[in-house]
């Protein structure tokens, strides 16, 4: 979290679980720092789920990766940026 709420590359090998029992706000598929919908950036809004963060690459490539993912359906975020995880719905 600290390598993305300073907009730097995360460490390598630090794999990490986070989770948002309650799910989500609306967010961008495509793009880590939007704030807000546009008809570019791919907003979509999530239920509870578990992340799967820093994993190496080849982690997320059994999964889908994209812009307009089935959120009931477990699926890479920000696939390609540093910042690409697993997201893996709950319920």
């Amino acid at each position: 979290m600290g390598a993305y709420l300073n907009h730097k590359t995360p460490p390598a090998g630090k794999v990490g679980l986070m989770y948002m029992i309650s799910g989500g706000t609306d967010a961008s598929n495509t793009d880590p720092y939007a704030t807000k919908p546009t008809a570019a950036n791919h907003w979509i809004k999530t239920g509870p789920h578990i992340m799967i963060v820093g994993a190496d690459a080849g982690f997320y490539e059994t999964y889908p990766k994209s812009a307009d993912p089935d959120t009931k359906s477990p699926y890479v975020m920000w696939a390609g940026t540093p910042y690409q995880h697993l997201m893996a719905p709950i319920n």
